[in-house]
């Protein structure tokens, strides 16, 4: 990524997170809310791929962790493993389709606060997993759909696309 990329990814971030504490966190239900940090670390495997979605999604996460009172780095973590799991998921696939990138980007954040509650069950927080779960589902899924296209759209400004696999040469004639 060129010094430009970086100043264009640290521009997202910063606006996802002024989002997120300035607007999203005030609309709650059932004390859960949606997570556009976790949408944003989605929509950058989606469009950086595995390498560079999991380092935007690493960074993006780290900063949302500055401003939470939970333990330091899980954000990062959790945003780090689902930009790489959307990347690989979808590097084989035609993207030219916006429902594609609503549901990579939705099944994204699912799969991403699923992962934070069992993380945080892991480290011994009691609830993670029962109390938590259910509501921040109900409230992030849909959230995350209607988010997707204008997320998606802010971080394809920001994240150069991955690179199409080289081509390579087959020994032996094959592929002529």
């Amino acid at each position: 990524m060129s010094t430009a990329d970086v100043a264009r990814a640290s521009l997202v971030v910063f606006v996802v997170l002024v989002v997120q504490h300035g607007l999203l966190d005030s609309v709650r239900l059932s004390g859960a809310h949606p997570d556009a940090v976790l949408l944003a670390a989605a929509a950058a495997g989606y469009v950086g791929g595995p390498e560079r979605g999991a380092t935007v999604g690493f960074f993006t996460g780290l900063a949302a962790d500055l401003l939470l009172p939970t333990t330091f780095g899980l954000t990062a973590l959790v945003g780090c493993l689902v930009a790489y799991a959307v990347g690989l998921a979808t590097s084989g696939l035609v993207r030219n389709s916006r429902s594609l990138a609503v549901v990579a980007l939705t099944a994204g954040t699912v799969a991403g606060l699923v992962g934070y509650a069992v993380l945080e069950a892991v480290l011994g927080l009691a609830g993670a997993i029962s109390l938590d779960l259910a509501p921040a589902l109900v409230v992030a899924t849909p959230a995350a759909a209607v988010l997707a296209l204008p997320v998606l759209w802010l971080v394809r400004w920001a994240v150069p696309p991955a690179a199409p696999p080289a081509a390579t040469a087959h020994p032996g004639g094959l592929g002529r």
